[in-house]
């Protein structure tokens, strides 16, 4: 089912020409931002990998990907949904040392989507990981981390309205941390998305922490794959969205599975066919240095920063009869 909300009174703050320049600029002083305060370096990435490889991303396991036969190689790929995995990997590949990391262009296809005016089938984001220490893997770091990814976020807002003066988003810097059995504890009669606005309405800016196992309540506070994140040491950023009245996720990232939690998941999750697979197998093994890492939305950091009320206005895309005849009524302008 496609949703669409048309916030009442809106209007682009920009005109096509100016969202191209906005959207370049952008992107173009974020990564530089990002890089400089993880310490990270660009590199290429693939749009697909061998099927049998297991890098693929499996989401919350019921997402299919976007497969095809390469004659010339004899097997089959699948469209990334996401570099989780394959970032660690390359870590290990390209030879980077312990504090420092990669960043890349991530480009998926996302075909079981739901598209309302945050998601798209189309999935663009600056994937990043970095190698860490034993000693590093606790919540202090963590949260650490995502300060310095806040940081980079509002740094990059304040050139953005300094460059275009008719854009005027405003974020707070100031990061509230809560885990999701707090906020169910909080907020015991609405649903994970309910309880995200309610509480980022007041707070801001939050980090939801600890995604993926199950609450209290006996259900997972949103699904995570068993095999990148910790699910005791990961989170979602979020900023409070003026346009659209409600939280805004802008990143999922976290701290990746040791072999000890990654053998943990695999079991509690019911994945454990997976353990014969390449990556798992070294992962297993502790051949795979100790990561960092995540993914930070392209579109959606150019969607909140520009004040935009719809994905499209900022990425090319398909979508429904009734999304596009909704946005033609509203003078809402989709790529």
């Amino acid at each position: 089912m496609n949703k669409i909300f048309i916030p009442e009174g809106y209007r682009a703050a920009l005109d096509m020409y100016e969202t191209q320049r906005a959207i370049a600029f952008i992107k173009n002083i974020f990564q530089d931002e990002l890089s400089c305060m993880l310490n990270l370096k660009r590199v290429s990435a693939p749009l697909f990998v061998r099927e049998s490889s297991g890098l693929n991303d499996n989401l919350n396991g019921y997402e299919r990907p976007v497969s095809f036969d390469v004659p010339a190689v004899g097997e089959d790929a699948q469209v990334v949904h996401s570099l989780a995995k394959w970032k660690r990997l390359a870590l290990k590949r390209y030879g980077f040392n312990v504090g420092k990391g990669l960043y890349t262009d991530m480009n998926a296809i996302r075909r079981d989507e739901e598209l309302d005016n945050t998601h798209s089938v189309y999935v663009d984001q600056w994937d990043w990981e970095k190698i860490i220490t034993a000693q590093d893997r606790n919540t202090e770091y963590l949260c650490e981390t995502v300060k310095k990814i806040v940081g980079a976020i509002c740094n990059t807002n304040d050139k953005v309205m300094a460059k275009f003066p008719a854009l005027h988003t405003n974020l707070e810097r100031e990061i509230t941390f809560i885990t999701t059995q707090q906020l169910e504890d909080m907020f015991p009669e609405l649903d994970a998305h309910q309880r995200e606005t309610a509480f980022v309405r007041e707070h801001k800016t939050a980090f939801i922490m600890k995604i993926g196992g199950k609450l209290k309540s006996g259900k997972p506070h949103d699904g995570r794959a068993p095999d990148y994140d910790d699910w005791e040491l990961n989170g979602d950023i979020m900023f409070w969205n003026d346009v659209l009245g409600s939280a805004f996720e802008i990143s999922s990232m976290g701290i990746r599975v040791d072999s000890e939690s990654l053998d943990r998941q695999l079991t509690l999750s019911g994945c454990d066919d997976r353990r014969e697979l390449p990556f798992h197998k070294m992962l297993l093994g502790g051949e795979l240095p100790l990561t960092i890492g995540g993914g930070i939305g392209q579109s959606r950091l150019c969607m909140l920063l520009m004040g935009c009320a719809h994905i499209g206005e900022v990425q090319s895309g398909i979508w429904d009869a009734e999304t596009v005849n909704a946005c033609e009524k509203a003078g809402i302008t989709l790529l």
